[in-house]
């Protein structure tokens, strides 16, 4: 008989539990809300075809998060390919949205804290994979260098360099952006 839709296996429910950190993750990863769904969904797939390893492993989310960067850097790959007929969506209509208005509430609807996700989505997408991937590991997700760079499969060493670069690189940006009138950021 065929489980039916409504039967959780723990594999699902795992997985389910690690989904909104994921999506979190996918988009800086992928850099549009698109890519990191298809990344996440490119991951479930490659996991549930061995759902023993994810529910044995000792650190769940650093597994999926692993096998996400996969996903992603295969993406980036096969669009690498790809011939643009047109140019992409940018975000930097995105910047500067919030023009002149000053904070004059603690809590203006989530508008800033979204400021802030795009603002990042751009940054990294700057990025490498690599670097963006040790860059959310170490600095947004709190794991050690060590621990990174089991996740991602590296020696220590190239985990260090990937994340030098990539903060050589995003202050570089930032410079560039403050520099050329700030780009909507406001620096006290």
């Amino acid at each position: 008989m065929a489980p039916h839709a409504t039967d959780e296996s723990p594999f699902d429910t795992l997985f389910c539990g690690l989904l909104p950190r994921l999506y979190r993750r996918a988009v800086m990863l992928a850099g549009t809300p698109h890519a990191a769904e298809d990344a996440v969904h490119e991951t479930y797939l490659k996991l549930v075809a061995r759902p023993e390893k994810l529910l044995g492993h000792p650190e769940p989310y650093a597994y999926a998060f692993r096998a996400m960067l996969s996903a992603v850097h295969d993406a980036r790959r096969k669009e690498k390919r790809h011939v643009l007929t047109d140019a992409p969506e940018s975000l930097a209509g995105a910047e500067g949205a919030a023009g002149g208005l000053a904070p004059a509430v603690a809590w203006d609807g989530g508008f800033e804290r979204r400021q802030g996700e795009l603002e990042a989505m751009r940054l990294l997408g700057g990025l490498s994979a690599r670097q963006a991937a040790v860059v959310i590991l170490v600095d947004l997700d709190g794991y050690t260098l060590d621990q990174a760079a089991r996740i991602m499969r590296v020696h220590r060493g190239t985990a260090a360099r990937h994340r030098t670069r990539a903060l050589g690189a995003l202050r570089a940006e930032l410079t560039r952006s403050c520099a050329d009138g700030g780009g909507g950021h406001d620096r006290a």
